[in-house]
């Protein structure tokens, strides 16, 4: 059974600025935005819309694992949705099998954006309940919140 957690964070970057970070220049981005944990980042299928495959690469000591494939499985233009499914690695590698990440932007003032988070996932083994997705809800919103960083001073 499929289980759910939802978080929201305002930040002080404006809708369409965010919306281009998150969506379209992500694989850039991220590397910037974490460049402690996420050491490169590349697109290994499509062209930034439904069934984009990203592929994330990651120190050794500061994540459990060395790689994990996403997949662009919801992209709304409209509603600045975004959905990325763990594919392959990651927290499958940890007892999950299933686990997606789903960012709706919603503006709030010209330069403050309200960012819905959900995470879904299911356990495949008692493993993966160590893990504590409540933990990954927290590194999301610390991408957000270091991701509005990026924004406002390097970008």
């Amino acid at each position: 059974m499929t289980k759910e957690l939802s978080d929201k964070i305002d930040v002080s970057v404006g809708l369409e600025a965010l919306w281009q970070a998150l969506s379209k220049d992500l694989a850039v981005t991220i590397v910037k935005v974490i460049p402690n944990i996420v050491k490169d980042a590349t697109v290994v299928e499509g062209d930034g819309g439904i069934g984009t495959v990203f592929l994330f690469n990651f120190f050794s000591g500061v994540s459990p694992v060395s790689y994990q494939k996403e997949k662009i499985t919801e992209l709304d233009e409209i509603s600045h949705e975004i959905g990325l499914q763990v594919v392959e690695g990651g927290f499958l590698e940890k007892g999950f099998s299933y686990f997606k990440t789903t960012f709706q932007l919603s503006a709030m003032a010209e330069e403050k954006t309200l960012v819905k988070v959900k995470i879904s996932f299911d356990f495949e083994s008692e493993m993966a309940e160590s893990v504590q997705p409540v933990k990954s809800a927290e590194s999301v919103l610390f991408f957000v919140r270091s991701l509005e960083t990026y924004l406002l001073n390097d970008a």
